[in-house]
């Protein structure tokens, strides 16, 4: 079955109602960022020098401002109005990805009901957003596994799985003293009677900060400094129970945090915020802050695992899920993530070790 995407898609509107989509000149302002050349960002994006320039002079017009600049020994660089155009792509595409991959994989499989006879049956995931879990779901539908796939919670997850609306539920929990008090969030979904544990990845969680760390953040404490604004995950996510934890262990009032109330769905969506220059701050997995060139303050380490009925460990989706985990490609792909570690990816796991 062909495979659905959604994807994020700007419109620029002029007071007469005309409208021009921005992909192409957003593609390649970000090739003349990276190329510093004009001719050489058209090659990379596929399009004549010609065509490239009227690009810009049709959206500098528009904006009332230069997109490019001619600085001496620097070649070509984006203007200021330019680089606020690509992080606010970056920021866009960071906080709906998830949800519009969510969608996507919803209107999938309601094109299957209609066409059910040809499509096999998907395998229903149901998981707290991460790299690892992301790159599990890739793997999975290039081994021509149909996925029906719904980025929640951690505790949503879990207990979407103890209401059987999902095959695989995806949640993380600290490595240490912390763990048994984020496992009690989901503890009263699973039963170690009914459910099994695997291991995805250990992956590293901590502070995003602009490079070359401006603030001077050394620590959680600094949060509550006036002056430093933070960007937070959404109530219920695995990450915002577990920095609330953090917090409380060391006496610091998340009311003195300047920031604190707001909402971010992605590790990726709160490491651009701070890119952005929109926010000081953020916390979340190391991946998130080295995508888009930030500082990382290592924190805390922690597991991410999926959970299913112990009676589908034997069916051929779920067998062939942990082939994909277990194998050497899958570990090497883990290890490609910048924090997280891929070893015992696959492992089997004890309720009461995993959670303890």
């Amino acid at each position: 079955m062909l495979k659905i995407e959604i994807q994020p898609n700007w419109v620029l509107r002029d007071a007469k109602g005309m409208s021009t989509a921005l992909p192409a000149v957003l593609a390649l302002l970000t090739a003349v960022s990276k190329l510093g050349s004009i001719s050489r960002a058209a090659t990379d994006c596929g399009m004549s020098y010609r065509h490239a320039w009227g690009l810009l002079r049709e959206f500098s017009t528009q904006f009332g401002a230069e997109l490019v600049l001619k600085v001496r020994g620097q070649g070509t660089v984006l203007s200021p109005l330019a680089e606020k155009l690509i992080w606010a792509d970056k920021r866009i595409a960071a906080r709906l990805t998830p949800i519009l991959d969510s969608l996507a994989s919803e209107l999938q499989q309601e094109l299957a009901s209609v066409l059910r006879e040809l499509a096999p049956q998907p395998l229903r995931v149901t998981a707290s957003h991460g790299f690892a879990i992301a790159a599990l779901m890739t793997a999975l539908e290039t081994q021509g596994v149909t996925v029906d796939l719904k980025y929640r919670g951690s505790t949503e997850a879990v207990a979407a799985l103890a209401r059987s609306e999902c095959d695989l539920a995806g949640f993380h929990v600290p490595v240490g003293a912390l763990g048994a008090a984020v496992a009690a969030s989901y503890t009263p979904w699973l039963d170690p009677k009914q459910h099994a544990l695997i291991h995805l990845a250990y992956r590293m969680q901590g502070i995003f900060v602009a490079k070359g760390n401006p603030k001077g953040i050394a620590g959680l404490a600094d949060l509550a400094r006036p002056g430093v604004r933070f960007v937070n995950r959404q109530l219920g996510s695995g990450t915002r129970v577990l920095l609330d934890l953090l917090l409380s262990g060391q006496g610091i009032a998340s009311a003195s945090i300047a920031g604190y109330a707001s909402a971010e769905f992605t590790h990726a969506a709160v490491a651009a915020f701070v890119g952005s220059g929109m926010a000081d701050v953020g916390f979340g997995v190391e991946t998130a802050a080295r995508h888009f060139n930030l500082d990382f303050i290592p924190v805390i380490r922690e597991q991410y695992l999926v959970a299913c009925h112990s009676k589908a460990l034997g069916t051929p989706m779920i067998a062939t899920t942990l082939d994909i985990m277990q194998s050497a490609a899958f570990k090497a792909t883990l290890e490609d993530l910048p924090g997280y570690d891929g070893t015992l990816c696959g492992t089997p796991m004890k309720m009461e070790d995993a959670l303890s």
